[in-house]
């Protein structure tokens, strides 16, 4: 099942669906019954797949890097029993 030009224009899917779609092309592949138009246009669609989802993946290290900084204060501060015993009360504005 190749997929049209509108399809390949629309807005790129979320990671799980790129993954899925790359999984799919794979084994279409492996499967050696498409002919070489049909095995070049599923090779191209999965390089573009692949690039997607590597660039999800790197936008989700950068966020959790981000939120990882403790020194970023709009950043999540991961929960820490030990600490959170020794710091002092934080003052809330009612």
């Amino acid at each position: 099942m190749s997929k049209s030009k509108a399809d390949q224009d629309q807005a790129p899917p979320d990671f799980e669906t790129a993954l899925q779609e790359l999984e799919n092309l794979v084994e279409q592949l492996e499967g050696g019954e498409l002919s070489l138009a049909a095995s070049l246009e599923h090779f191209e669609q999965g390089v573009r797949l692949s690039r997607q989802c590597h660039s999800l993946l790197d936008q989700a290290r950068q966020s959790v890097e981000i939120l990882m900084q403790p020194d970023n204060e709009d950043s999540a501060e991961p929960f820490d029993v030990k600490s959170a015993d020794a710091s002092p009360p934080s003052e809330t504005s009612d």
